[in-house]
Protein backbone atom coordinates (compact mmCIF):
# COMPACT_ATOMS: atom_id res chain seq x y z
CA UNK A 1 0.00 0.00 0.00
CA UNK A 2 1.40 3.44 -0.85
CA UNK A 3 1.32 6.42 1.29
CA UNK A 4 -0.79 9.33 -0.02
CA UNK A 5 2.49 11.50 -0.19
CA UNK A 6 5.05 9.13 -1.91
CA UNK A 7 4.44 6.53 -5.00
CA UNK A 8 5.75 3.66 -5.43
CA UNK A 9 8.44 4.99 -8.07
CA UNK A 10 9.72 7.59 -5.62
CA UNK A 11 7.98 10.50 -7.54
CA UNK A 12 4.79 12.49 -6.51
CA UNK A 13 1.36 11.98 -8.01
CA UNK A 14 0.45 14.33 -11.22
CA UNK A 15 -2.11 16.72 -11.19
CA UNK A 16 -4.87 15.59 -11.97
CA UNK A 17 -4.35 11.87 -10.81
CA UNK A 18 -7.14 10.26 -8.44
CA UNK A 19 -4.60 9.82 -5.76
CA UNK A 20 -3.61 13.20 -6.25
CA UNK A 21 -7.39 13.72 -5.40
CA UNK A 22 -8.05 12.03 -2.57
CA UNK A 23 -4.71 12.57 -0.61
CA UNK A 24 -5.87 16.27 -0.55
CA UNK A 25 -9.39 15.34 0.71
CA UNK A 26 -7.77 13.22 3.99
CA UNK A 27 -5.26 16.24 4.37
CA UNK A 28 -8.49 18.68 4.48
CA UNK A 29 -10.22 16.44 6.61
CA UNK A 30 -7.80 16.76 8.89
CA UNK A 31 -7.60 20.52 9.12
CA UNK A 32 -11.03 21.01 9.80
CA UNK A 33 -10.96 18.21 12.39
CA UNK A 34 -8.49 20.32 13.97
CA UNK A 35 -10.79 23.64 13.55
CA UNK A 36 -13.40 21.33 14.55
CA UNK A 37 -12.06 20.12 18.03
CA UNK A 38 -10.40 23.70 18.59
CA UNK A 39 -14.26 25.21 18.57
CA UNK A 40 -15.34 22.47 20.73
CA UNK A 41 -12.51 23.05 23.13
CA UNK A 42 -13.85 26.86 23.56
CA UNK A 43 -17.19 26.26 24.31
CA UNK A 44 -16.39 23.98 26.92
CA UNK A 45 -14.33 26.25 28.20
CA UNK A 46 -16.59 29.08 27.86
CA UNK A 47 -19.26 26.87 29.54
CA UNK A 48 -17.28 26.46 32.78
CA UNK A 49 -16.64 29.99 33.60
CA UNK A 50 -19.28 30.31 35.45
CA UNK A 51 -19.14 27.49 37.95
CA UNK A 52 -15.55 28.59 38.18
CA UNK A 53 -16.68 32.38 38.43
CA UNK A 54 -19.03 30.65 41.05
CA UNK A 55 -16.56 28.97 43.05
CA UNK A 56 -14.33 32.11 43.49
CA UNK A 57 -17.41 33.72 45.34
CA UNK A 58 -15.77 35.51 48.79
CA UNK A 59 -17.63 33.95 51.65
CA UNK A 60 -17.69 36.45 54.51
CA UNK A 61 -17.52 35.21 58.39
CA UNK A 62 -19.25 36.92 60.78
CA UNK A 63 -18.95 36.67 64.38
CA UNK A 64 -22.11 36.27 66.96
CA UNK A 65 -21.14 36.83 70.81
CA UNK A 66 -23.71 36.01 72.47
CA UNK A 67 -24.47 36.63 76.40
CA UNK A 68 -27.29 33.87 76.83
CA UNK A 69 -27.68 30.37 76.77
CA UNK A 70 -28.64 29.15 73.55
CA UNK A 71 -32.18 28.37 74.52
CA UNK A 72 -35.36 28.87 72.55
CA UNK A 73 -35.55 32.54 73.25
CA UNK A 74 -31.94 33.29 71.84
CA UNK A 75 -32.66 31.11 68.92
CA UNK A 76 -35.84 33.27 68.15
CA UNK A 77 -33.04 35.99 68.07
CA UNK A 78 -30.83 34.23 66.01
CA UNK A 79 -33.27 33.26 63.25
CA UNK A 80 -34.47 36.73 63.26
CA UNK A 81 -30.82 37.81 62.73
CA UNK A 82 -30.82 35.34 59.49
CA UNK A 83 -33.73 36.41 57.94
CA UNK A 84 -32.35 40.13 58.25
CA UNK A 85 -29.43 38.97 56.32
CA UNK A 86 -30.69 36.66 53.79
CA UNK A 87 -33.04 40.12 52.70
CA UNK A 88 -29.71 42.29 52.20
CA UNK A 89 -28.79 38.89 49.91
CA UNK A 90 -26.47 37.05 52.35
CA UNK A 91 -26.98 33.41 52.23
CA UNK A 92 -25.11 30.85 55.45
CA UNK A 93 -23.22 28.39 53.39
CA UNK A 94 -23.03 30.54 50.09
CA UNK A 95 -21.59 33.86 50.57
CA UNK A 96 -21.76 34.00 54.33
CA UNK A 97 -20.78 31.87 57.32
CA UNK A 98 -21.53 32.63 60.86
CA UNK A 99 -19.82 31.50 64.39
CA UNK A 100 -21.90 31.87 67.05
CA UNK A 101 -20.53 31.82 70.89
CA UNK A 102 -22.97 31.64 73.93
CA UNK A 103 -21.68 33.15 77.33
CA UNK A 104 -24.96 31.84 79.40
CA UNK A 105 -24.96 34.97 81.47
CA UNK A 106 -21.21 34.13 82.75
CA UNK A 107 -18.99 37.47 82.53
CA UNK A 108 -15.46 36.01 82.37
CA UNK A 109 -16.84 33.57 80.10
CA UNK A 110 -18.07 36.15 77.43
CA UNK A 111 -14.63 37.27 77.91
CA UNK A 112 -12.84 34.51 76.29
CA UNK A 113 -15.87 33.38 74.00
CA UNK A 114 -14.63 37.56 73.03
CA UNK A 115 -11.03 36.25 72.40
CA UNK A 116 -11.76 33.72 70.68
CA UNK A 117 -14.34 35.28 68.06
CA UNK A 118 -11.04 37.79 66.94
CA UNK A 119 -9.05 35.64 66.68
CA UNK A 120 -10.92 34.12 63.92
CA UNK A 121 -9.96 37.62 62.06
CA UNK A 122 -14.36 38.10 61.39
CA UNK A 123 -15.29 40.61 58.23
CA UNK A 124 -18.39 41.71 61.26
CA UNK A 125 -19.32 40.84 64.60
CA UNK A 126 -22.45 41.47 66.67
CA UNK A 127 -21.96 41.92 69.94
CA UNK A 128 -24.98 41.24 72.51
CA UNK A 129 -25.49 43.33 75.53
CA UNK A 130 -23.34 45.44 77.27
CA UNK A 131 -20.73 42.92 78.76
CA UNK A 132 -20.65 41.27 75.38
CA UNK A 133 -19.75 44.59 73.77
CA UNK A 134 -17.37 45.69 76.31
CA UNK A 135 -15.69 42.01 75.81
CA UNK A 136 -15.48 42.72 72.27
CA UNK A 137 -14.05 46.01 72.91
CA UNK A 138 -11.24 45.15 75.14
CA UNK A 139 -10.06 42.85 72.63
CA UNK A 140 -10.25 44.60 68.77
CA UNK A 141 -10.00 48.15 67.87
CA UNK A 142 -10.10 47.14 64.14
CA UNK A 143 -12.55 44.54 63.14
CA UNK A 144 -16.19 46.05 63.31
CA UNK A 145 -18.43 45.33 66.02
CA UNK A 146 -22.10 45.59 65.65
CA UNK A 147 -23.83 45.86 69.07
CA UNK A 148 -27.15 45.02 70.02
CA UNK A 149 -29.41 45.55 73.41
CA UNK A 150 -27.08 47.50 74.81
CA UNK A 151 -28.76 50.44 77.03
CA UNK A 152 -25.84 53.38 77.18
CA UNK A 153 -22.83 53.05 74.48
CA UNK A 154 -21.91 56.29 75.42
CA UNK A 155 -21.58 55.69 78.88
CA UNK A 156 -20.04 52.51 78.10
CA UNK A 157 -17.47 54.28 76.04
CA UNK A 158 -18.62 52.08 73.00
CA UNK A 159 -19.56 55.44 70.53
CA UNK A 160 -18.36 58.84 70.74
CA UNK A 161 -21.79 59.99 70.45
CA UNK A 162 -25.22 58.52 69.14
CA UNK A 163 -25.15 60.69 65.68
CA UNK A 164 -21.56 59.94 65.42
CA UNK A 165 -20.13 57.01 66.90
CA UNK A 166 -16.24 57.60 65.60
CA UNK A 167 -14.79 54.13 66.25
CA UNK A 168 -14.97 50.41 65.42
CA UNK A 169 -18.44 50.13 66.67
CA UNK A 170 -22.37 51.23 66.47
CA UNK A 171 -25.08 49.49 66.75
CA UNK A 172 -29.19 49.34 68.91
CA UNK A 173 -29.89 50.41 71.80
CA UNK A 174 -32.59 49.55 74.61
CA UNK A 175 -33.59 50.45 77.69
CA UNK A 176 -33.45 53.84 78.59
CA UNK A 177 -32.40 54.83 82.52
CA UNK A 178 -36.03 56.15 82.43
CA UNK A 179 -37.55 52.87 82.58
CA UNK A 180 -37.34 52.33 85.96
CA UNK A 181 -40.09 55.10 86.44
CA UNK A 182 -42.43 53.61 84.20
CA UNK A 183 -42.08 50.71 85.99
CA UNK A 184 -42.46 52.03 89.54
CA UNK A 185 -45.51 53.74 87.92
CA UNK A 186 -46.90 50.67 86.36
CA UNK A 187 -46.30 48.97 90.05
CA UNK A 188 -48.08 51.74 91.70
CA UNK A 189 -51.24 51.61 89.14
CA UNK A 190 -51.54 48.04 90.06
CA UNK A 191 -51.21 47.83 93.72
CA UNK A 192 -51.63 51.45 95.00
CA UNK A 193 -50.63 50.07 98.23
CA UNK A 194 -47.32 49.35 97.86
CA UNK A 195 -45.13 51.14 100.67
CA UNK A 196 -41.36 49.44 99.41
CA UNK A 197 -40.11 48.59 95.71
CA UNK A 198 -36.69 47.14 95.40
CA UNK A 199 -34.53 46.58 92.13
CA UNK A 200 -32.83 42.91 91.14
CA UNK A 201 -29.45 42.96 89.34
CA UNK A 202 -26.09 41.94 89.00
CA UNK A 203 -23.41 44.68 89.22
CA UNK A 204 -21.12 42.18 86.96
CA UNK A 205 -23.29 42.20 84.09
CA UNK A 206 -25.37 45.27 84.57
CA UNK A 207 -25.13 48.86 82.91
CA UNK A 208 -22.42 50.76 84.53
CA UNK A 209 -23.00 48.01 87.34
CA UNK A 210 -26.00 49.11 87.91
CA UNK A 211 -26.15 52.73 88.16
CA UNK A 212 -27.35 53.03 85.17
CA UNK A 213 -30.71 52.60 86.25
CA UNK A 214 -30.64 53.99 89.97
CA UNK A 215 -30.96 57.53 89.98
CA UNK A 216 -33.69 57.30 87.93
CA UNK A 217 -34.99 54.46 90.23
CA UNK A 218 -34.81 56.57 93.95
CA UNK A 219 -36.41 60.07 91.61
CA UNK A 220 -39.54 57.44 90.70
CA UNK A 221 -39.24 56.30 94.86
CA UNK A 222 -39.80 59.86 95.74
CA UNK A 223 -42.33 61.10 93.46
CA UNK A 224 -44.90 57.97 94.26
CA UNK A 225 -43.57 58.11 97.90
CA UNK A 226 -42.31 54.66 98.39
CA UNK A 227 -39.37 53.07 100.19
CA UNK A 228 -36.68 51.96 97.56
CA UNK A 229 -34.07 49.38 97.84
CA UNK A 230 -31.48 47.87 96.08
CA UNK A 231 -31.00 43.97 95.39
CA UNK A 232 -27.29 42.65 94.01
CA UNK A 233 -27.16 39.35 92.98
CA UNK A 234 -24.39 37.57 91.69
CA UNK A 235 -25.69 34.26 92.15
CA UNK A 236 -28.29 31.88 92.52
CA UNK A 237 -28.60 31.65 96.07
CA UNK A 238 -28.12 35.63 96.91
CA UNK A 239 -31.59 35.88 94.30
CA UNK A 240 -33.25 33.45 96.76
CA UNK A 241 -31.67 35.28 99.62
CA UNK A 242 -32.68 38.71 97.70
CA UNK A 243 -36.43 37.65 97.18
CA UNK A 244 -36.79 35.64 100.18
CA UNK A 245 -36.33 38.81 102.70
CA UNK A 246 -38.45 41.48 100.46
CA UNK A 247 -41.19 38.88 100.93
CA UNK A 248 -41.03 38.87 104.56
CA UNK A 249 -42.08 42.97 104.31
CA UNK A 250 -45.76 43.48 103.49
CA UNK A 251 -46.70 45.61 100.56
CA UNK A 252 -43.58 45.30 98.86
CA UNK A 253 -43.03 45.35 95.01
CA UNK A 254 -40.26 44.33 92.33
CA UNK A 255 -38.26 45.63 89.30
CA UNK A 256 -36.00 42.97 88.19
CA UNK A 257 -33.62 44.93 85.54
CA UNK A 258 -32.61 43.83 82.17
CA UNK A 259 -29.04 41.69 82.17
CA UNK A 260 -27.92 38.56 81.22
CA UNK A 261 -27.41 37.01 84.67
CA UNK A 262 -31.25 37.81 85.12
CA UNK A 263 -32.89 36.42 81.99
CA UNK A 264 -30.64 33.53 82.59
CA UNK A 265 -31.80 32.78 86.25
CA UNK A 266 -35.67 33.97 85.14
CA UNK A 267 -37.24 30.44 86.33
CA UNK A 268 -35.88 30.70 89.51
CA UNK A 269 -36.49 34.56 89.86
CA UNK A 270 -40.56 33.98 88.33
CA UNK A 271 -41.01 31.21 91.11
CA UNK A 272 -40.02 33.13 93.91
CA UNK A 273 -41.93 36.42 93.05
CA UNK A 274 -44.83 33.73 92.89
CA UNK A 275 -44.34 32.03 96.00
CA UNK A 276 -43.91 34.83 98.08
CA UNK A 277 -46.34 37.05 96.47
CA UNK A 278 -44.36 39.97 95.22
CA UNK A 279 -45.83 41.93 92.16
CA UNK A 280 -42.85 41.98 90.11
CA UNK A 281 -42.06 43.62 86.30
CA UNK A 282 -40.29 42.49 84.34
CA UNK A 283 -38.06 43.12 81.37
CA UNK A 284 -38.85 41.39 78.03
CA UNK A 285 -41.92 39.02 77.22
CA UNK A 286 -40.60 35.66 78.30
CA UNK A 287 -40.70 36.47 81.48
CA UNK A 288 -44.71 37.11 81.29
CA UNK A 289 -44.61 33.75 79.43
CA UNK A 290 -43.06 31.94 81.48
CA UNK A 291 -45.46 32.71 84.18
CA UNK A 292 -44.36 36.45 85.38
CA UNK A 293 -47.25 38.89 86.18
CA UNK A 294 -46.30 42.02 83.54
CA UNK A 295 -43.01 42.75 80.88
CA UNK A 296 -42.62 45.80 79.60
CA UNK A 297 -39.64 46.17 76.95
CA UNK A 298 -38.33 45.82 73.62
CA UNK A 299 -39.11 43.38 71.03
CA UNK A 300 -35.49 41.94 70.60
CA UNK A 301 -36.04 39.71 67.86
CA UNK A 302 -36.74 42.63 66.03
CA UNK A 303 -33.52 44.48 67.00
CA UNK A 304 -31.49 41.32 65.49
CA UNK A 305 -33.12 41.67 62.50
CA UNK A 306 -32.69 45.45 61.93
CA UNK A 307 -28.85 45.15 63.45
CA UNK A 308 -28.71 42.37 59.96
CA UNK A 309 -29.29 45.69 57.97
CA UNK A 310 -26.21 47.37 59.63
CA UNK A 311 -24.02 43.68 59.69
CA UNK A 312 -25.14 43.97 55.62
CA UNK A 313 -23.79 47.31 55.04
CA UNK A 314 -20.34 46.37 56.65
CA UNK A 315 -19.73 43.67 54.43
CA UNK A 316 -19.88 46.02 51.80
CA UNK A 317 -17.83 48.25 52.73
CA UNK A 318 -19.27 50.81 55.42
CA UNK A 319 -17.65 51.96 58.15
CA UNK A 320 -19.49 51.76 62.19
CA UNK A 321 -17.63 55.28 62.54
CA UNK A 322 -20.68 56.38 59.79
CA UNK A 323 -23.40 54.41 60.97
CA UNK A 324 -25.41 56.57 64.04
CA UNK A 325 -26.22 54.24 66.68
CA UNK A 326 -30.27 53.60 66.26
CA UNK A 327 -32.80 53.14 68.80
CA UNK A 328 -35.59 50.70 69.24
CA UNK A 329 -38.74 50.70 67.63
CA UNK A 330 -41.08 47.80 68.35
CA UNK A 331 -42.17 47.61 72.12
CA UNK A 332 -44.43 44.83 74.26
CA UNK A 333 -46.28 45.08 76.99
CA UNK A 334 -47.43 41.43 77.58
CA UNK A 335 -49.46 40.71 80.82
CA UNK A 336 -50.42 37.46 82.53
CA UNK A 337 -53.50 37.12 83.77
CA UNK A 338 -53.21 33.98 85.40
CA UNK A 339 -50.18 35.36 87.36
CA UNK A 340 -52.38 38.06 88.13
CA UNK A 341 -55.46 36.34 89.56
CA UNK A 342 -52.94 34.64 92.16
CA UNK A 343 -51.82 37.35 93.40
CA UNK A 344 -55.25 39.03 94.01
CA UNK A 345 -54.52 41.62 91.48
CA UNK A 346 -57.19 43.31 89.17
CA UNK A 347 -55.35 44.92 86.24
CA UNK A 348 -56.48 48.63 85.46
CA UNK A 349 -58.29 48.78 82.40
CA UNK A 350 -55.72 51.24 80.72
CA UNK A 351 -52.93 48.32 81.23
CA UNK A 352 -55.28 46.40 79.96
CA UNK A 353 -56.44 48.28 76.77
CA UNK A 354 -52.45 49.04 76.17
CA UNK A 355 -51.22 45.64 76.11
CA UNK A 356 -50.10 43.82 73.25
CA UNK A 357 -50.85 40.34 74.77
CA UNK A 358 -52.84 39.23 77.34
CA UNK A 359 -52.16 35.56 78.85
CA UNK A 360 -54.64 33.68 80.29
Amino acid sequence: MRACDQPEDGEGAWPGDPQDTACRRQAGDRVKRREFIKLLGGALASQAIPANAQERVRVRTVGVLIGLANDAVVKARAKAFEQGLEREGWSVGQNLRIEYRYAEGDPLRMQALAKELVELKPDCILGHSTPGATALMQVTRTIPIVFVCVSDPVGSGFVASIARPAGNMTGFTIFPATITGKYMSMLKEMVPQLVRVAILYNPDSAPAAGTFFLSPFTDAAKEFKVQPSTAEVRNPAQIESAIAKLGEEPKSGLIVMPDNFTAVHRKLIISLAAQFRIPTIYPYRYFAEEGGLLSDGMDTSDLFRRAAEYVSRVLRGAKPADLPVQAPTKFELVINLTAAKALGIVIPKMLLAGADELIE
